[in-house]
Formats: C-alpha cells, sequence, structure tokens
C-alpha cells in the first residue's frame, strides 16, 4: 500500500511539474477529410489562441505567393466566427516594420475585412497582417481565413492567395 501511494504522488507531482509547452497557437493542425489543399495552407501564429479571451493574429503571406504588387489585402471567414475585430488595431507589416494603410473595414455582414496600404506592396515581399485586439469567439472551433488580395490598376477582383486555418480552443 506504501509503495502505491508513492507511486501516484510521484506520478502526480510529475505531470503537474510538466511546464505548458506554448500558450499560443502556430501553424495549422491537421486536415484529415477536407480544406484547402496543403500547398495553399498559409502560417499564422496567435498569442492565446483560447476561446473568449482577448488575441492578437499574426496571419503570413509568404513572398512565393505573393508574385503580383498588394493594392488590397482582403480576408473572409467564415459566418461561424464570432469573434470581434478592431479596425484601428490592424497592421501590415513589411520586414518587421508596419506600413502605413489608407483604411481598414471590416464588414461583419458579409465576413469580410479590407485592409488598403497607403502604397502598393511590391511583388515577391514577405507580409504579416496583425490583428490585435481580437476577442476570441466565446466558443472555440476550427475557422478557415481565406487571403485574397487585389493588384494595382488591375481589373477589380479579388485573387486567392491561400488559407489560415485558426484553431482556438
Amino acid at each position: 500500500m506504501r509503495q502505491l501511494l508513492s507511486a501516484i504522488l510521484i506520478t502526480g507531482l510529475a505531470l503537474t511539474s510538466l511546464p505548458k509547452i506554448a500558450q499560443g497557437q502556430g501553424l495549422p493542425g491537421i486536415t484529415l477529410f477536407s480544406g484547402p489543399d496543403k500547398s495553399n495552407v498559409l502560417n499564422y501564429f496567435l498569442e492565446s489562441g483560447r476561446s473568449g479571451e482577448w488575441d492578437r493574429y499574426k496571419l503570413r503571406l509568404p513572398a512565393d505567393k505573393l508574385n503580383l504588387a498588394i493594392a488590397e489585402v482582403s480576408i473572409t471567414y467564415p459566418d461561424y466566427y464570432k469573434g470581434t475585430i478592431d479596425p484601428d488595431r490592424v497592421q501590415i507589416r513589411v520586414k518587421n516594420k508596419p506600413i502605413p494603410l489608407e483604411e481598414v473595414i471590416w464588414d461583419k455582414e458579409n465576413h469580410i475585412i479590407q485592409i488598403y496600404p497607403q502604397e502598393p506592396i511590391p511583388a515577391g515581399t514577405k507580409v504579416e497582417i496583425v490583428l490585435s485586439n481580437v476577442k476570441n469567439p466565446t466558443f472555440g472551433g476550427v475557422f478557415n481565413f481565406n487571403a485574397n488580395i487585389r493588384t494595382p490598376g488591375d481589373v477589380p477582383m479579388l485573387r486567392y492567395v491561400g488559407t489560415w486555418i485558426l484553431s482556438i480552443e
């Protein structure tokens, strides 16, 4: 009996003393049966990743996906995503520095965020979109955020770049 209690105590201490590996979420998980092609999955990082909490999303667009200049970045998300986004706290970062934005529009009814830089972003540039002051949905889940761009002087049609598969616990 004494050995059993010792084993339970040691096991309990070992489990409770293990450090939490990561607070934030990053990189998409495994998609078994549906979702975008693997080549269209984009990297991201969530500082919290927990339902009902305030968060910061860092959504990355790799340079090799951006073979055209960018006049607008448009992010669509599913209608079941019930988080809140602060359009005043949206940034586009190039080389880890924010660039000036002309306007950010969050259209809640149509589930879209439109971001207009003051000047077009050159093709082949690594871009990070930072959404700060985001309130995660009360209930977690997996949410596909789709990245689309419009090029300067182009037909006003959005071009699909890829999808961030956000997982909120």
